[in-house]
């Protein structure tokens, strides 16, 4: 029997959409400060060599000039002011929340409450300009090096370092403004739109490799079957619950009495989402990227490297499975769900799972039935994450189709459409219960109340 919340989310419409004043300025503002940021990976560092770059980046498309260039929009492939993107800020906050579930202090922070919250968010931000300026500096000095600079020197670096580093900053500082004020999670929207920039040109790209005879007819109308098998099946996985069971007991509070009651405890089937995909990918493309920004000088250490674990070799392949594995228990069982956490909140609850103590027999359960789930959890990542690099190896796909990225946009997606849908519900709520005490008003031949003198 479907919720009375269900009910009115299968009825929602575009006209509900037009009446919800406040969602559409919220879209509108969102939309903007996106057009922002696309406007801004247009933008280019000063003193750059642009016929240079481009040669440099098509030759890097294997190692960073893929996973980067998807993760920028495109903004590191034209050396924009948003070359370094978003992502000094997820690293931050990935290796913050990890330190956070590691040293006590840190823990104990956490769960002060919101004073804890704006601490550690004080903390991650230190995090990224740390983050940024090592990456900025390196990648100054990886185009100096490379012939990419008009007027090499200190000044090159230092212009090249503050610029980057500043529009990473005003970009964590957009991405918080579109999550209080817009709509959806900013941070995951601004990776979200520069993965969707990048789909036109890549299928352009794609398509005309076909007409020119040197990716045939079979394999793009499979590639396009592919696209929409796994967008389909990561959409299932990503709403796929496992429900455990909790009974609650009848109890006593002051004079009254409170019934028994049961709900049910969802665990997700990969409750750590993209970011085992996103750590194993970054781990994997790092002996690339140096031998790319290294040039000639790469040595023989660094060529057997290469030779064994260049993308599409069996021993990346092999390596990037058991990373994506590891990664999802490991995030799992540090952050994502804490089993000792959700033992003890249900025992101060007064819940229990039927069958199974309070306490830590409850938490020996949880890690029980936790590890089986993530047996199917990781599998799908991996999965999803190694089909496109071996159609990528073996096709010769002339573009970065990454399992990660499709991973990114769906989840992205359907966060802000569950977003979105809430905040009709809150409208058409409202909307009711106005209506209600309108009729309650205008009642006819209601009687008035009697007035005391």
């Amino acid at each position: 029997m479907a919720s009375a919340a269900e009910q009115m989310a299968a009825n929602l419409s575009w006209g509900a959409l037009g009446k919800a004043t406040e969602l559409r300025q919220r879209i509108f503002f969102t939309l903007g400060l996106l057009m922002v940021y696309r406007l801004g990976t247009y933008i280019p560092v000063p003193g750059i060599d642009a016929v240079a770059l481009r040669q440099f980046m098509e030759d890097a498309a294997s190692g960073i000039g893929g996973i980067m260039s998807m993760f920028t929009g495109g903004a590191l492939g034209r050396m924009g002011i948003f070359a370094l993107g978003i992502m000094p800020y997820i690293s931050a906050s990935i290796i913050v929340q990890l330190l956070t579930s590691m040293v006590p202090a840190l823990e104990q922070l956490k769960k002060e409450g919101e004073q804890g919250r704006k601490k550690i968010n004080q903390y991650t931000r230190y995090a990224t300009v740390g983050l940024a300026l090592f990456q900025a500096w390196a990648l100054a000095v990886s185009l100096e090096a490379g012939d990419l600079a008009h007027d090499p020197g200190l000044f090159f670096k230092l212009a090249v370092v503050v610029t980057l580093v500043g529009g990473t900053m005003f970009l964590m500082w957009l991405g918080e403004q579109i999550t209080s004020r817009g709509i959806g999670n900013g941070i995951s929207l601004i990776i979200f739109v520069g993965i969707v920039a990048e789909i036109p040109r890549a299928l352009a790209q794609f398509f005309s490799q076909g007409r020119s005879g040197a990716v045939s007819t079979p394999v793009i109308l499979g590639v396009m079957v592919m696209v929409v098998v796994v967008i389909g099946f990561v959409v299932f996985m990503e709403r796929a619950l496992r429900k455990i069971h909790i009974q609650y007991p009848r109890r006593q509070v002051g004079m009254k009495v409170y019934d028994g009651g049961s709900s049910h405890l969802p665990i997700k089937v990969n409750p750590a989402g993209v970011i085992p995909a996103i750590f194993a990918s970054s781990l994997l493309l790092l002996p690339t990227t140096i031998a790319t920004f290294s040039g000639s000088q790469t040595g023989p250490i660094m060529s057997t490297i290469l030779a064994y674990f260049g993308p599409g070799q069996p021993l990346y392949l092999a390596f990037y499975v058991g990373m994506i594995v590891f990664f999802t228990y490991f995030y799992t069982a540090n952050v994502a769900f804490k089993s000792d956490e959700v033992a003890d909140n249900l025992k101060n609850q007064g819940g229990f799972v039927p069958g199974i103590r309070p306490g830590k027999k409850t938490e020996d359960y949880l890690d029980y039935v936790v590890a089986r789930i993530l047996v199917i959890g990781s599998s799908y990542l991996a999965m999803v994450c190694l089909l496109p690099e071996i159609l990528r190896s073996q096709l010769s796909i002339p573009f970065y189709f990454g399992g990660t990225s499709v991973l990114i946009v769906v989840s992205v997606t359907m966060d802000t459409i569950n977003q979105i849908q809430s905040h009709l519900l809150a409208h058409q709520y409202e909307g009711l219960i106005e209506k209600s005490n309108l009729r309650g008003k205008k009642r006819p031949g209601a009687k008035k109340p009697p007035t005391r003198r």
